[in-house]
């Protein structure tokens, strides 16, 4: 009996939608920093560190998907 959905194939899309989502993500985050826009109502920093990691981790993450949906 056929499968309604595959896993695997969900499982690898799955990891390619979030590796691109944090990609997204930090760079909008990054760039908006640069041109010196902050979100409206919050207080703090830009933590320039966790975004250019977590732009590396998902930039890694979304390789994989990639990769594993071409394999």
């Amino acid at each position: 009996m056929e499968q309604l959905v595959d896993l695997d194939l969900l499982v690898k899309q799955m990891a390619l939608a979030f590796g691109a989502a944090m990609v997204l993500g930090n760079l909008f985050a990054i760039i908006q920093n640069k041109r010196g826009k902050a979100p409206k109502g919050e207080t703090g920093e830009f933590r320039a560190v966790r975004a250019y990691w977590l732009l590396a981790v998902g930039t890694l993450v979304g390789t994989w998907g990639a990769a594993s949906l071409l394999i």
